[in-house]
């Protein structure tokens, strides 16, 4: 349990600086500073700077997945509607709740790197399903199949802007209770837009 405690302090330091200063401007020194612990742990627990680096991310897309599938399964037996309001909800309250770590990945997936690849082709691929089977269904027959392409690429983008432009919001958003309400504004911000265009679309059709 201690383990676990100290590997914790220290993949939390090394998101804050990461988020900071980014990966190569962040050394194992800093990290130990920061995680109040020997630079001699990080090799043993990580085997480096690197290995943190994995460590970290693997830990978070691992975390953020089960969160999403026990979101699906919580509300299986409910509306699709309903169903792709509470994923948006539980996407954004986990982002936004390990939001330094998530804009820091948000970053370094903007560059063409083996650890985007990496990425893309294990968790952001299952993302990617979860969030399109769900989207498609909910918005059905409402909208073509252009259509529904584009606004799936819109509601993909809505769901990572805040972790590409958290200069905007960072310095309002202070404090658990802060990034609650914040959450709870902006999911409701993304699930009037989901449900503008289902309704446009459908007073298009019948007309």
């Amino acid at each position: 349990m201690k383990n676990n405690v100290t590997k914790q302090k220290v993949v939390d330091a090394a998101s804050s600086l990461f988020f900071q200063k980014g990966f190569h401007g962040t050394s194992v020194r800093d990290i130990a500073d920061r995680a109040s612990v020997n630079v001699s742990l990080i090799s043993y627990y990580f085997k480096g700077k690197q290995g943190l680096l994995e460590y970290a991310v693997t830990n978070y897309y691992e975390a953020y997945l089960v969160e999403i599938e026990e979101s699906l399964k919580r509300t299986e037996d409910d509306p699709a509607m309903y169903r792709l309001n509470e994923l948006i909800f539980t996407i954004i309250h986990y982002k936004q709740m390990n939001h330094q770590l998530t804009c820091f990945i948000q970053r370094e997936l903007s560059l063409d790197s083996v650890f985007v690849r990496e990425m893309t082709v294990t968790y952001l691929a299952k993302e990617n399903y979860y969030l399109k089977e769900l989207f498609q269904e909910t918005v059905g027959k409402s909208v073509n199949q252009d259509e529904k392409g584009y606004l799936f690429m819109q509601l993909k983008g809505m769901l990572i802007t805040p972790y590409i432009l958290h200069s905007d919001w960072k310095d309002q958003v202070v404090g658990e209770f802060a990034h609650e309400q914040f959450v709870k504004k902006y999911t409701r911000s993304i699930q009037k837009w989901i449900q503008f265009n289902t309704n446009i679309s459908m007073e298009k059709r019948s007309k």
